[in-house]
């Protein structure tokens, strides 16, 4: 079978109700730091950091010895493919295209966020298309701070002492820069964060108003549903919740291509046989940290 003229493909505007539908739902398209990809894989140099010393009158400057190396951006592709009978689009009065693409784009949104933020598993260009934040932290060391024990019973609602104890593991960090944090948080945290107060009995939450954001310790929260461990990826996450906290600019989103749709006719030739039109959607994109030491998270875990 002909496969289908790629020149077909539409893309999406920035103000059409698609990209406005996926910056509202995913943090990660809001939040991370976009780099533009012409090519399939991008390797992005990282700096290892430039030493300072004092050097005495007449003396000696001692050079570097900090090692550069590259963040790798590896592009996958997020799609799906929607068969529709050609009497839904002519006999109701719904636009069904339109619906389809932004229940699409909620999905991706999803998606999206809980590959790059919660997939426990190591990356494998399918099922896992990036090793995740959560994924690589658990493998630094000291970087997740947990709640409960990991057993069978509820979901342990963590304590004002955990919340500054993983915010703290960035602050402690070469990379923590005050207006340069983001937190990104599964919407459940806003339960476990109400009534939450410090030592002065002031609240650690603080729900915005008017257009002024949620905030934690006085930095701007992110809700994302997608923020849930999983095995895989997927748009309803339903393991731990985490809080995701970390430097904003080590946050990368690869941007190859999309979001962007084609539209296949019943009467193209494709579904000769039946009265069929296709509606295919996809995005391509490419994620990794600038460095695991920038990050930290918290994970609520459930009882014994």
């Amino acid at each position: 079978m002909a496969r289908t003229n790629l020149d077909n493909w539409i893309p999406e505007e920035d103000g059409s109700a698609v990209i406005q539908k996926v910056s509202k739902t995913s943090a990660i398209e809001r939040l991370a730091r976009r780099v533009p990809m012409s090519t399939a894989v991008r390797n992005e140099p990282r700096s290892g950091g430039v030493g300072v010393e004092t050097i005495a009158k007449g003396g000696v400057y001692g050079e570097d010895e900090g090692t550069d190396d590259t963040v790798t951006l590896t592009t996958r592709k997020f799609g799906r493919a929607i068969r529709i009978a050609e009497e839904d689009l002519a006999d109701t009065l719904v636009n069904v295209i339109a619906t389809k693409q932004s229940d699409w784009a909620t999905s991706y949104a999803k998606t999206l966020d809980n590959a790059c933020l919660a997939v426990t598993a190591a990356e494998n260009g399918t099922t896992v298309p990036f090793t995740s934040v959560y994924a690589q932290l658990a493998t630094a060391g000291g970087r997740i701070v947990q709640t409960g024990t990991g057993g069978s019973g509820a979901l342990v609602a963590p304590t004002y002492d955990e919340y500054s104890e993983a915010l703290s593991v960035v602050e402690a960090g070469d990379y923590f820069e005050e207006d340069g944090v983001v937190v990104i948080a599964h919407p459940l945290f806003r339960s476990y964060l109400r009534g939450v107060k410090d030592n002065d009995g002031n609240p650690i939450f603080v729900k915005g108003l008017a257009g002024t954001p949620d905030t934690i310790f006085g930095h701007e929260v992110s809700w994302s549903v997608g923020s849930r461990t999983s095995a895989t990826a997927t748009n309803a996450p339903n393991g731990n919740p985490l809080m995701v906290i970390g430097a904003r600019e080590l946050l990368m989103l690869g941007v190859r291509s999309g979001p962007e749709s084609v539209f296949i006719d019943g009467r193209s030739g494709l579904s000769a046989l039946t009265d069929e039109a296709i509606l295919k959607m996809r995005a391509r994109r490419a994620f990794n940290i600038g460095h695991v030491e920038g990050f930290a998270a918290l994970e609520v875990r459930k009882a014994a």
